[in-house]
């Protein structure tokens, strides 16, 4: 085990050092740069200004030499300045990251509590009444465009009704924990709508296919329990590819929940890598991006880990 995450410790890194230079150098071909939005700022500027200020941050080096400078800065733990927030990068950067810890750690918990058991449900009853309805609701989820679907909520709940915030945070001294959790209500509901769908389909297919293998008659030929088919036998390995879904999923809202986090004015991840993008603020985007991809990469070797668990069969010794 030992080996195997040392091999993967390493895979990681390469994986981060080489998308470091990918989104560095994808950035560093964007036109324009934060000299030029300064100039646009301010018409006091002159060329011999924009070409010292050029000088000074070293965006008249080459591509190669920034990277490296920029490289050597952050392995000595120097990840720059946000010029968007006047802040390192780091005290900017690890807010954002609390509140998108917060709102996924809901939404996936809640998708989760709902779409793998009425996956389960449905596929203990294939083809029924019941099983149709599931689906049906489950394809409604995945098919609501997820702006679409948080407008619908802050008309009703927010305007209509009256009873929960439209967006923002909230501060926890003014109201206590309630008042905060009554701005985490809408956004939270949105992503769980949007992915429980997909959790459910992938559950109720994962288990269809595990209630046909051969093993599961062998286990009701032993006069095995209902339950303890469903339970023992084909829940743990119809597991295998859910892990799977549920740990691309976690890396895909980590930072891709941007819409929801606009329309809701949410101070996350998604919308600070939008945000430091179009704004040019080079450090910020940088360093949020790989932030993003390391979440996504321990994402998936928490499955690998999860697959061990769930069968005993696969070693990673």
């Amino acid at each position: 085990m030992i080996s195997y995450l040392s091999h993967r410790a390493l895979h990681s890194l390469i994986v981060l050092s080489v998308m470091s230079f990918v989104i560095y150098g994808l950035m560093g071909l964007m036109p324009g740069d934060p000299i030029d939005l300064m100039i646009s700022a301010d018409p006091k500027l002159t060329s011999e200004d924009a070409v010292r200020l050029r000088e000074l941050y070293g965006l008249d080096k080459s591509i190669l030499e920034r990277y490296g400078n920029w490289l050597e800065a952050a392995v000595s733990g120097d990840f720059g300045y946000s010029r968007l927030f006047a802040k390192p990068v780091l005290d900017v950067l690890f807010p954002a990251l609390a509140n998108t810890v917060v709102l996924i750690g809901f939404a996936i918990g809640f998708s989760l509590l709902i779409g793998l058991p009425a996956g389960l449900i449905a596929a203990l009853k294939p083809y029924s009444k019941l099983d149709y309805s599931i689906n049906l609701i489950a394809f409604g989820g995945i098919s609501m465009p997820a702006f679409w679907l948080a407008l619908l909520l802050i008309i009703l709940f927010a305007v209509t009704l009256g009873i929960l915030p439209a967006g923002g945070t909230g501060e926890l001294a003014a109201g206590g924990a309630w008042t905060k959790l009554q701005f985490l209500v809408l956004p939270v509901m949105t992503l769980t709508i949007a992915s429980v769908g997909g959790h459910t389909r992938y559950m109720r297919a994962a288990m269809l296919e595990t209630l046909r293998q051969d093993y599961i008659r062998t286990a009701k030929a032993k006069g095995a329990g209902s339950g303890r088919i469903v339970l023992v036998h084909a829940l743990r390995n119809a597991m295998i590819p859910v892990v799977t879904i549920i740990a691309l999923d976690f890396g895909f809202l980590f930072s891709g929940a941007l819409v929801t986090e606009t329309v809701f004015a949410y101070p996350g991840m998604g919308k600070l890598i939008f945000d430091s993008i179009m704004g040019n603020d080079f450090n910020l985007a940088l360093v949020a991006l790989l932030l993003a991809t390391g979440v996504t990469l321990i994402g998936n070797l928490l499955a690998d880990l999860a697959y061990a668990w769930l069968d005993p069969r696969i070693s990673y010794e």
